[in-house]
């Protein structure tokens, strides 16, 4: 292997030749072996980056700060990073101190020396393109990274916002296909009152959507960026103009409806929009796995539980019982929940340890809020996929259940008050008889009222009663 010397403010160092970064990534990658992951696990952060570099290069080309032979090969690389065609030259930890300055210098590296590429030089020729004076010009990690980071957020977002679309949609169908199988709803575990199963799942599409709505506010919301601000909000080392410029070029590249924060050191030092993010991805966690949790519920047995629906069956679930079938699909989903619950705490400790001008703590926002987006989204296509859409309703089971409960004594209080309605109840769980004859031994109500009063098809929406 040959290499090249690069030198920075601590000294000399050798580059592999055939490296697009340089010298910085490289000490990066000396003092941050942490998790084994590069930033070109995400992709679409890389993107974001390209993007905004290649954002600012035309604004300064644009107000005359750069010429345009040295601004033309800095949008191609960026163009060229963007595609995906360097990703493997993004080997930066997901982890890392520094606020971030680690992959912003990875980016600024790669970008040069492809931009050198692209017009014949070779790597490392700093004195025609440099990482620093051309692709970092007019520009700060303070201001790059989080702009980098909010873009790629949307981007990743807009993945989850459909797979929760779709899971919606999957509950609304089944809560039509379900509309007619009576059950009996509970509550405290305990026998409730008559419900359909349609209603059950349509309460779940209605929840599901509650956060694609709130997932669209945040979006718009992470829209909001900081670029031009530079180290702390000042935009000291940029021209005037340059910030809204850039991001304006910015809107136009992500076709994001990008704009600038109305005070940028505010937007520098603030790390709320990222705890809104993790907040929802907390909520839509809880809310899915309290979903597959009832499913489990509902599908328990078959033979000894309650077993109301049928999920699809996946995979043998044991290696001792033979023809056991467990539902390893919701729980899954749960336990991918759990893991976004923990990042979301860590997410929170993150934003609130930011000190004066800058919180320095983006990675570990990063690499959370990256990871809790891609499983919630890979956990939401699979639970739709593999559970969602096959599974069958007991019709038979659930008015076996119904029938054979005292919830639906319920209707009895409006008609003969509680305290009487409480009374023929324990008088039918201790002597065995059935409600209608006690109702009937005590000159309450003949059987045929009861039957009409009892008929669990009137009983699932409000109705006139007849006080006796």
């Amino acid at each position: 292997m040959t290499y090249r010397t690069e030198h920075d403010s601590l000294g000399e160092r050798k580059v592999p030749e055939s490296a697009y970064y340089g010298i910085q990534t490289l000490r990066a990658l000396e003092n941050f072996d942490v998790t084994g992951l590069p930033v070109s696990q995400y992709n679409k952060f890389i993107q974001a980056f390209a993007a905004v570099k290649k954002a600012a290069a035309l604004a300064n080309l644009e107000l005359g700060e750069l010429a345009p032979e040295v601004a033309e090969p800095i949008v191609q690389a960026c163009k060229d990073v963007r595609g995906g065609l360097l990703d493997d030259q993004f080997l930066v930890d997901v982890i890392q101190g520094g606020a971030g300055t680690s992959v912003n210098m990875n980016a600024n590296e790669v970008i040069c020396n492809r931009a050198l590429e692209l017009m014949g030089h070779a790597k490392g020729r700093y004195d025609i393109i440099h990482p620093l004076n051309h692709v970092n010009l007019s520009q700060s990690t303070n201001d790059v990274y989080p702009t980098a980071l909010r873009i790629a957020l949307v981007w990743y977002s807009k993945d989850l916002l459909l797979a929760l679309q779709e899971l919606r949609d999957a509950l609304y169908e089944k809560g039509e296909q379900f509309s007619n199988v009576i059950k009996m709803a509970r509550t405290q575990l305990q026998d409730a009152v008559p419900i359909t199963l349609g209603a059950e799942f349509t309460a779940y599409a209605v929840t599901v959507n509650e956060d694609v709505e709130r997932l669209e506010e945040v979006m718009k919301l992470l829209c909001e960026v900081n670029l031009g601000a530079t180290a702390v909000g000042t935009g000291i080392n940029s021209v005037p103009g340059y910030g809204a410029l850039a991001c304006s070029i910015l809107a136009d590249i992500t076709d994001l409806p990008i704009k600038q924060s109305a005070n940028l050191v505010e937007a520098t030092s603030d790390a709320g929009a990222y705890v809104t993010l993790s907040g929802l991805l907390k909520r839509t966690s809880v809310k899915l796995s309290k979903i597959c949790n009832d499913l489990r519920l509902m599908s328990s047995g078959p033979f000894t539980g309650l077993h109301e629906i049928n999920l699809p069956p996946m995979q043998p679930g044991s290696s001792i019982m033979p023809g056991k079938v467990n539902p390893v699909i919701p729980e899954m989903v749960t336990q991918v929940c759990y893991q976004i619950i923990g990042n979301d705490m860590t997410v929170t400790m993150a934003a609130e340890a930011g000190q004066l001008e800058l919180n320095v703590f983006g990675p570990i926002i990063s690499f959370n809020l990256f990871q809790s987006l891609g499983v919630l989204t890979r956990a939401v296509h699979t639970l739709r996929k593999r559970c969602i859409e096959g599974i069958t309703a007991n019709h038979e089971r659930c008015l076996e259940l119904l029938k054979g409960s005292l919830g639906v004594v319920t209707a009895l209080a409006p008609a003969i008050g509680y305290e009487a309605a409480a009374r023929v109840v324990k008088e039918a769980q201790e002597s065995k008889k059935p409600v209608a004859e006690v109702l009937d031994a005590q000159g309450l109500m003949t059987a045929e009222e009861y039957n009409e009063l009892l008929d669990p098809s009137k009983m699932l929406a409000p109705r006139q009663f007849r006080k006796r």
